[in-house]
């Protein structure tokens, strides 16, 4: 099922806030003077994925197809897109209590982008309060981030996310584990699993490095009225179906 859900978990706060930090850096760094020129690597080998459109024979097979991204499809998860302005241009997997967003962007042929990112995002959290930790984890590189939110309560609290990427052959893929998976990374073995066996579809067009890469609808996807709940989901937010779509909170353009 496709349906809207209003933006009210300290989750999704968590993760707008660290792509709203993204943009700030951004800015900063536009008008900064005399910085440094960052060294950029080649992307690194991918032997586990993610993948390239042109490295699958059949990227369709055992996944969701998203136009930009086919998402493997896993018994139990639910899958939500997420929306910047008329544009879906992030897939949210939930799986029982933990989730990863997925969000593809466009990047240079032969530069990786992901190191400069992660100091980004990293920079933008600690500016707001937020704790950091930077470790080598079973995708390489990665942050865990206490972000500052504001909870149901009206009372400030942390929120703990985990971003992971990768870069590939002229796009990078970035994911946010939160949940379970987050808190305690030893449980997000099937997220991980998730993010390493999409499938992104760069396109040969012309797209500026960062841009992201839009997404679209399954074909069979059905729209659910804002404000109708399935009786599954009573029981928890985190319930669902394979196959099962949501159109999550509309987000600002993450940089």
């Amino acid at each position: 099922m496709f349906g809207r859900r209003k933006k009210n978990s300290s989750a999704e706060d968590a993760v707008d806030a660290a792509g709203e930090a993204e943009q700030v850096v951004d800015s900063a760094d536009a008008d900064a003077e005399g910085e440094p020129e960052r060294v950029r690597l080649e992307p690194e080998p991918r032997p586990d994925g993610p993948w390239d459109a042109s490295e699958v024979r059949e990227p369709g097979e055992g996944r969701v197809d998203l136009g930009g991204l086919f998402v493997p499809g896993v018994e139990g998860m639910e899958l939500r897109v997420e929306v910047a302005g008329d544009a879906i241009v992030a897939a949210t997997v939930v799986l029982q209590d933990s989730a990863v967003q997925l969000q593809a962007f466009a990047a240079p042929k032969k530069e990786g982008i992901w190191g400069e990112v992660r100091e980004e995002i990293a920079t933008g959290i600690t500016q707001q309060g937020g704790v950091i930790d930077e470790v080598e984890g079973s995708l390489g590189w990665e942050l865990r981030a206490q972000v500052p939110v504001q909870l149901p309560d009206g009372t400030g609290g942390f929120q703990v996310v985990r971003f992971i990427g990768v870069d590939g052959p002229r796009w990078f893929l970035r994911g946010v584990i939160s949940g379970q998976g987050a808190v305690q990374p030893q449980a997000a073995g099937l997220l991980e699993q998730i993010f390493r066996d999409t499938v992104v579809v760069r396109g040969e067009g012309p797209m500026a490095p960062r841009d992201p890469i839009v997404l679209k609808l399954p074909d069979d996807a059905q729209m659910v009225a804002e404000g109708t709940t399935q009786a599954s989901d009573e029981s928890s937010r985190f319930s669902g179906g394979m196959g099962q779509l949501q159109r999550g909170p509309e987000i600002t353009e993450v940089r």
